[in-house]
């Protein structure tokens, strides 16, 4: 006959390490609940808002590039004919009245001219002698001046002469002074926002905790306004401009 089992009744000295772990547990519990707490009250209630700050600003300096081209059946004759064209060019210029300090003359190009011709039933490319080109930079403050010889350039053009040109570039030479001034006015935006935004609840504006520039705008006074705070844009094809800059500030609530 077999002999019933009894339970063993557990040692004091297992009570006691038991017990142990547990309180070790309740304490490391209450340390990791204690300092989430910690953390979660030192959080400091902000707000985040952005400042606009635009102004009509104009062109101070016109850039104008223009050049002469001419054709050869050889390296050397395509260079000797544009040549020949750029003395009428400048004589050109210098009816339209550019001094010769406000004129830069660029390296003459030379390279080979090619033309597409049909043979077998295809399309091939050939070379047809070389092509020169000399351009002259035009870079004065005297917008009107280059204005009026952009337009100019379309009669001589008809009247024969091998030049071509491009569209005048239209710059502001104080670019950073302007971008200052309006950091400056959207800063204050921004703070307008800032206290407009919480003017209805119970807390009160605090000092600025951070602050970012967004893109910087130079856009023509009939581009659109719908712009993105990347990238930024600067318009040189017009003289009246409109200045803008985007500036995002946090401030701390108190």
């Amino acid at each position: 006959m077999s002999t019933p089992l009894t339970e063993e009744k557990p040692k004091p000295k297992t009570i006691v390490f038991a017990a142990g772990i547990l309180a070790v547990g309740l304490v490391l519990g209450a340390f990791l609940l204690g300092s989430q707490t910690k953390m979660i009250g030192s959080g400091r209630a902000t707000v985040q808002v952005k400042g606009l700050a635009q102004k009509s600003i104009k062109a101070d300096c016109a850039e104008w590039s223009v050049w002469a081209t001419a054709k050869g059946t050889t390296f050397a004759e395509a260079l000797q004919n544009v040549r020949k064209e750029k003395v009428a060019l400048d004589a050109f210029l210098n009816t339209q009245g550019f001094a010769a300090e406000v004129r830069k003359d660029q390296s003459t190009d030379v390279g080979p001219h090619y033309v597409e011709e049909e043979r077998a039933n295809r399309t091939v490319r050939v070379q047809d002698g070389y092509r020169a080109s000399q351009t002259i930079v035009i870079t004065t403050q005297d917008i009107n001046l280059v204005s009026k010889a952009y337009a100019a350039g379309l009669d001589y053009v008809a009247a024969g002469a091998n030049i071509g040109y491009a569209s005048p570039n239209y710059l502001v030479s104080n670019l950073e002074e302007i971008k200052m001034s309006l950091i400056s006015a959207a800063t204050k935006n921004a703070y307008a926002r800032a206290k407009e935004f919480i003017k209805h609840g119970d807390s009160r504006l605090g000092s600025m905790r951070s602050a970012s520039q967004g893109a910087f705008y130079i856009l023509s006074d009939s581009a659109n306004s719908d712009t993105s705070d990347y990238g930024g844009t600067y318009d040189k094809t017009t003289v009246d401009k409109t200045a803008r800059v985007v500036v995002t500030i946090e401030f701390n609530l108190k």
